[in-house]
């Protein structure tokens, strides 16, 4: 409901500029922006406005998002560009431009360059919002556990089914591909499923504080894959490494052209590679199939009211339908990172009598 309110005054007009343009609204929505637009109550924008952080050539600028002009300047070199900040000297860059979207200083030339940008996004709101509710999810669990004895009789409520869901992930995931090893990597591999399923569901929450389209934003997805690659590589073994640069393959694979190493080396990167990808591309499709259902509608109402009544129950039909899917999918998402991560510490943790085995 509240992402057919939110879509409802843009589709409008988008309708009234001649067709319904679907790339834009979808990207609008997925985007990270400067600030958080819950939805439109009559020509009323409800907006939660941001604080923006940057440092350009003339130093350091703190304002709020909503500072920043509305109405695309139609003069000069910065025809297209927004002002952002009074007085600064700094701009919203127009659609097609290298920076679309983003704070830019536009030089005498028209070319663009980026401030230093810290500001508080809505995606690293809805970062914060996640890493508390992580933090909830793992203290209050502790706190109980802290307090009991193991003879003690199980919890009840929301610790029992923390509980039992941190026995289920270490029991079935990550116990199976570390063996005796597990405990001395689960809690990063816990804190990875936890983080990551917290935000693939408060991602599909139509209304705040959800609706942040986090494990959806590449950069989010690189910085967890950057996380195992390091715990991988660093857990590495010698005779992990000895299998990198210089496997036990015939001879001629590994000199004089180092056909073998090269290509174990280059796995070492595609592994977390395929990690970022996949959580990135899942989600992504989520939040897309979600505004694309809803626009169905607006699309079919230049067809009758006949067609546009029964797509829109369709198309309720269908995005309910996707939406328990996709719960479905938080899950599942959650799980192979987690899962494909302890497979790969497990890959480098491997000693010379296990490799014999």
């Amino acid at each position: 409901m509240a992402l057919f309110m939110t879509l409802t005054p843009a589709v409008a007009a988008e309708e009234e500029g001649g067709g319904v343009d679907l790339q834009a609204i979808l990207w609008g929505h997925v985007k990270d922006s400067y600030e958080w637009h819950i939805t439109d109550i009559g020509e009323t924008p409800l907006v939660i406005h941001l604080p923006v952080i940057v440092h350009g050539s003339t130093g350091w600028h703190v304002f709020m998002s909503n500072e920043i002009e509305e109405e695309p300047i139609e003069s000069g070199k910065l025809k297209g560009y927004k002002e952002a900040g009074k007085g600064t000297g700094l701009y919203i860059a127009p659609a097609g431009s290298l920076y679309e979207n983003r704070i830019v200083e536009v030089a005498a030339d028209g070319t663009e360059t980026r401030p230093f940008d810290i500001s508080i996004t809505k995606s690293v709101v809805v970062l914060f919002i996640d890493a508390i509710l992580l933090l909830l999810c793992v203290l209050i669990p502790a706190r109980w556990c802290r307090r009991h004895k193991a003879d003690d009789p199980a919890p009840k409520g929301f610790v029992g089914f923390m509980n039992m869901f941190i026995t289920y992930v270490y029991d079935d995931i990550i116990e199976p591909a570390l063996g005796k090893e597990a405990p001395k990597y689960a809690p990063y591999l816990l804190t990875c499923f936890f983080f990551i399923f917290i935000a693939n569901v408060m991602g599909i929450m139509p209304f705040p504080p959800g609706g942040g389209n986090l494990t959806g934003n590449i950069t989010i997805t690189f910085f967890l894959a950057v996380c195992t690659l390091l715990v991988t590589n660093f857990s590495g073994t010698k005779h992990y490494w000895k299998d990198i640069f210089w496997p036990e393959v015939p001879w001629w694979l590994k000199a004089p052209v180092p056909l073998m190493p090269v290509i174990e080396v280059f796995g070492i990167f595609t592994k977390p590679l395929a990690l970022m990808v996949r959580l990135f591309a899942n989600m992504l499709a989520g939040h897309a199939i979600a505004i694309a259902l809803t626009c169905i509608i607006f699309i079919m109402a230049s067809m009758g009211a006949f067609a546009c009544g029964a797509m829109t129950v369709f198309s309720v039909m269908l995005s309910i339908f996707m939406m328990l899917l996709e719960v479905l999918v938080c899950f599942i998402q959650a799980m192979v990172f987690t899962m494909l991560s302890a497979v790969f510490i497990s890959m480098a943790r491997i000693h010379p009598h296990e490799a014999a085995e």
